[in-house]
């Protein structure tokens, strides 16, 4: 069963870019690896939120899809806020 992640690239970086997208509700994203630049990216946040509390999304090896182009990656790392329910980064590694 293979999950598949729609995301889309990001072209403004930094903290206040961060802040606004997390007000949009999105989550913003990288994914490195193989060889490759690495490409930041944003995802729905509670699309996120809702799938890293299944293990299975921590465990395959998950369908990027980056406007378009479909990625193999897995999950390298994930922060949550302290208190709030709200995931604020993912690190996507590529296979």
């Amino acid at each position: 069963m293979a999950i598949e992640v729609i995301a889309t690239k990001r072209v403004l970086e930094g903290t206040g870019a961060s802040r606004r997208l997390r007000r949009a509700g999105q989550t913003p994203a990288v994914v490195y690896g193989a060889g490759k630049e690495a490409v930041s990216i944003t995802l729905d946040h509670n699309t996120m939120y809702y799938a890293l509390k299944t293990e299975a999304f921590h465990n395959e090896v998950l369908d990027l899809v980056i406007d378009g182009q479909k990625e193999q990656v897995k999950v390298a790392a994930f922060q949550n806020h302290p208190f709030k329910q709200l995931v604020l980064h993912i690190d996507f590694a590529r296979v």
